[in-house]
């Protein structure tokens, strides 16, 4: 059994209690970002990193490639699998440092790449990831993964590790061309690719190469599951919901903007208070120096939309996962005051600290963080919105 990403602690002990003691694993292991005093001591645990691999990454993926490889022909390899997987089991081809890979992704990431455009690079740098972990098991492996992407395609979902990819060392490279250009990369990571595009590395298995039996991936939580609870509790709350079925993705301030117009057009109807639920995952292209995460820069963006909107109006994007961006911040609270109350705090406008991609610092000063901690699980961001409509009934 290989438990890895930010959900692998709990999804761990509840495999292990459905299995019971009749059956335990020959051979189990987690790696997570942390949190593992709860975990049965007959389990190899590693604290990896996220998002940024590190030592501890490279001993799990090391590990789990080991466990993957020594199980029999009649033996099953269950994977339990969440958001965080693709830094938490990290195994660099040879000739590819870690410190280059590290590198490459923070690169990636300042550039506003999305997570398909990260993973089609990652899978091609990787012994473990584009269904390779799968392949180099002789057993049969049943994945069970929590979705954090917003397609789910288990594809994407920590690079999937057993299920076969679809993209191409030429395609990895034409996503370092789109995201700053090739000379942008560590030299060996362009060697690795152009040698790859050149026939010298054997490709990622593709898909059709790991199917049913022998190897079978099922989502078991995803962004519409969180999305149904918020639902109910708003329900029970006495609000009218409104969920949006489109995700929201693109750039963060774009899609703000987007946002923005659908809460104004809800905002004219009369009847009960509503509440708006959205899902997804945006991105952020760095060009600043403050600091924040791509749903405090969603929020930062919506602050002069809601300032001139007629009636109360309060949104919270958060990610579910209690963690935005490199910073100790679920996410952040705006509301249609959020603009007159920075103005009386004496900020600078919220343009300027957008401009500077420092959500983070603006809304600190104006106590309108949200903080919860790691939650254990990862299912993307979540946006609530709660309108004060034109006529309550």
């Amino acid at each position: 059994m290989i438990a890895a990403g930010k959900a692998a602690v709990p999804m761990l002990r509840a495999c292990l209690d459905g299995v019971g003691t009749a059956h335990p694993p020959q051979q189990a292991m987690v790696a997570a970002p942390g949190g593992l005093t709860t975990v049965p001591a007959d389990v190899e645990r590693f604290v990896a990193g996220h998002p940024t691999p590190t030592i501890g990454s490279t001993a799990a993926g090391r590990r789990a490639l080991a466990i993957a490889r020594q199980a029999a022909p009649d033996d099953e390899l269950i994977v339990l699998l969440s958001g965080g997987a693709s830094a938490l089991l990290a195994c660099p081809v040879h000739g590819v440092t870690l410190d280059d890979k590290c590198a490459t992704t923070a690169r990636l990431l300042r550039e506003g790449a999305d997570i398909h455009a990260l993973n089609t690079v990652r899978k091609h740098l990787s012994q473990i990831k584009g269904g390779r972990l799968a392949a180099v098991c002789p057993g049969r492996v049943l994945c069970l993964a929590i979705s954090d992407v917003v397609d789910d395609d288990p594809s994407v979902i920590g690079s999937g590790p057993t299920v076969g990819d679809a993209t191409t060392y030429a395609d990895a490279l034409a996503v370092l061309d789109r995201f700053g250009g090739q000379e942008s990369y560590p030299a060996g990571i362009r060697a690795w690719l152009a040698a790859g595009v050149r026939g010298e590395h054997p490709e990622t298995p593709k898909p059709g190469a790991l199917e049913p039996p022998r190897v079978v991936t099922r989502l078991v939580g995803t962004r519409t599951d969180a999305l149904l609870a918020a639902r109910r509790e708003a329900e029970l709350r006495g609000y009218r919901v409104v969920v949006v079925e489109a995700p929201v993705t693109g750039e963060a301030r774009v899609a703000a903007a987007t946002y923005a117009a659908q809460l104004t057009a809800l905002a004219r109807e009369t009847g009960p208070r509503l509440c708006v639920l959205s899902g997804g995952e945006t991105t952020v292209r760095v060009a600043g120096t403050g600091m924040g995460g791509r749903n405090q820069e969603f929020a930062l963006a919506l602050v002069e939309p809601l300032a001139r909107m007629a009636g109360p109006v309060l949104v919270a994007s958060v990610g579910t996962d209690g963690i935005d961006g490199p910073t100790d911040a679920a996410g952040a609270l705006v509301d249609t005051t959020t603009a007159s109350r920075a103005v009386s705090a004496g900020l600078e406008s919220p343009q300027g600290y957008l401009d500077n991609n420092d959500a983070y610092r603006f809304f600190d000063a104006m106590g309108d963080l949200i903080r919860t901690g790691p939650t254990a699980t990862n299912v993307g961001d979540i946006q609530v919105g709660l309108i004060a409509t034109g006529r309550e009934e």
